[in-house]
């Protein structure tokens, strides 16, 4: 089976008091460029998502988006900072000697102080947050790798559809080749005999210039490439797997050997053949850089 290189899937995660999403969005790129956005309490997973996604994607521009929810104030605690306290105690008495005045601190107004009392966040265990959120990012995949090959499934049915056109171009062209040579035979004969009237017509010259004609617009070598090509193109469409690098090449052969045709036909028929060749193959080019 192959793919598109576009794909969406999402997923949520709830475990216990905490709440994990996970978004993989991808477009057509020539290489795999990730761009992540991830919570700031995240942040330390953003390398093993990567390498993560990694294992399931080769090509595109992906987007993911990571997001996490605590459904319960249960992660604040109150911290108490003992050396910041005694360190404040220990000025206020050296400020009550050094200007003789009283020395009247009470603990509710010494909390007061800045960095005595403080609510802090309690940090969860790491492999426990990895867990669940690695369970996200598998369901996410999964739902972003079945839209991707349901894409690509839909991709390889048009591009078959069309070597299916470009091969009954291809047979028009070859049926018509040879019959090139013996129309310009008979038209080179009546021209000269045109010409000259009644002298007599130098059938060796004749046929030196027909010969020259044939091979100057034999299509054997072209067509036989171009045959090939699109077979290798439809078994590797077949084939499945990341075939898009190699379809991409397939599709530029196939164009120079339409271009080389259109150019050495001499025939208005075959021309206009190529020329439905060469938008076939247009359309296929464009196709293939939705592949993987």
């Amino acid at each position: 089976m192959i793919k598109s290189m576009t794909g969406f899937g999402r997923s949520e995660v709830y475990e216990g008091e905490r709440k994990f999403i996970v978004e993989i969005k991808a477009v057509n790129h020539r290489y795999l460029d990730f761009f992540i956005k991830i919570p700031k309490k995240l942040g330390f997973f953003e390398a093993a998502i990567r390498n993560e996604l990694k294992n399931h994607i080769q090509r595109g521009k992906v987007e993911v988006y990571v997001g996490y929810e605590d459904l319960t104030e249960a992660t604040l605690c109150v911290k108490y900072n003992q050396e910041v306290a005694a360190e404040y105690i220990r000025h206020l008495k050296q400020m009550s000697e050094d200007f003789g005045l009283d020395y009247d601190i009470r603990t509710s107004t010494l909390s007061r102080y800045p960095e005595i009392i403080s609510m802090e966040e309690q940090t969860a265990c790491e492999e426990e947050l990895w867990n669940h959120l690695s369970k996200a990012i598998a369901d996410a995949v999964k739902q972003f790798i079945e839209a991707r090959l349901k894409e690509g499934e839909n991709l390889r049915d048009d591009l078959l559809s069309k070597l299916s056109k470009m091969r009954t171009n291809v047979d028009y062209i070859s049926e018509r080749a040879p019959k090139i040579v013996s129309e310009y035979h008979q038209k080179l004969t009546e021209k000269v005999k045109l010409l000259l009237e009644d002298a007599k017509v130098d059938e060796a010259r004749l046929l030196t210039e027909v010969t020259i004609f044939a091979e100057r617009t034999c299509l054997d070598e072209e067509l036989v490439r171009l045959k090939s090509h699109i077979e290798t193109t439809a078994e590797t469409l077949n084939q499945g797997g990341n075939v898009g690098r190699k379809l991409d090449f397939l599709a530029q052969e196939m164009n120079r050997e339409a271009n080389t045709i259109m150019s050495k036909a001499n025939d208005l028929d075959v021309t206009g053949y190529a020329i439905e060749l060469k938008t076939e193959i247009e359309k296929i080019r464009e196709q293939i850089q939705n592949l993987e």
